[in-house]
């Protein structure tokens, strides 16, 4: 049976100085540093060479997942023009967004806006759930709706995927523990970190899972 490799990229660090829970929110774009971030991942993925011959590049609708993969696309297609080899375009799949969040637009702080005011601390009673947003086992099941798709029509392939840090974790815990639940504060997903999952195309068994995160320095 031939194996596919779905690579979990992570979004580079975002900018947002009023420190936002931005969750879903339109407007929060890569920082500068967040960019440096991007590339670093994306000069990582263009020099491996299980990478160099990816297949197709997804992200997340997110403006900082899109700007990030816009990076990696730009830097594996210089090598793929070299070789004589199509570009890669963007694909967006709406199952690969952030989760959904009660407290989006609220402030980590203090003053209006705050997430401390107006009674918000009373939907965290379960980290494990979670309790004041999508469920980890709907995070889960649209991230492993996506990858069942990749390997009935992309059997054998590399595939990279640029998401977001709930997704990629809650998929990957239920893949090694069998659930999707967990403790948010215990999540190994570093920023333009990648996770690397390799199946059985047919079978969709689990063959293997690396992290590598190449932008660690800039962190």
């Amino acid at each position: 049976m031939p194996a596919t490799t779905i690579h979990f990229v992570r979004h580079g660090k975002v900018y947002n100085p009023n420190h936002v829970l931005y969750e879903r929110l339109p407007g929060y774009h890569l920082s500068q540093r967040g960019a440096r971030m991007a590339a670093a991942t994306a000069r990582f993925l263009a020099l491996n060479p299980a990478t160099q011959s990816v297949s197709a590049l997804y992200t997340s609708p997110l403006e900082r997942a899109q700007e990030t993969a816009g990076i990696i696309r730009d830097q594996i297609n210089l090598g793929r023009r070299e070789r004589g080899e199509r570009p890669l375009d963007l694909i967006e799949d709406g199952r690969l967004i952030e989760a959904g969040n009660e407290f989006r637009g609220k402030r980590i702080g203090r003053g209006d806006g705050a997430l401390w005011r107006d009674g918000n601390w009373r939907l965290l009673t379960n980290l494990m759930r979670p309790s004041w947003g999508e469920s980890y086992q709907s995070i889960a099941g649209r991230v492993s709706d996506f990858v069942r798709e990749q390997l009935e029509h992309r059997p054998g392939e590399q595939i990279i995927v640029v998401s977001h840090e709930s997704p990629i974790w809650s998929f990957r815990h239920m893949l090694e523990t069998g659930r999707p639940e967990h403790n948010m504060l215990l999540r190994r997903t570093a920023l333009a970190s990648v996770t690397s999952v390799t199946f059985e195309s047919g079978s969709g068994s689990v063959l293997g899972i690396t992290y590598a995160d190449p932008a660690a320095r800039l962190a």
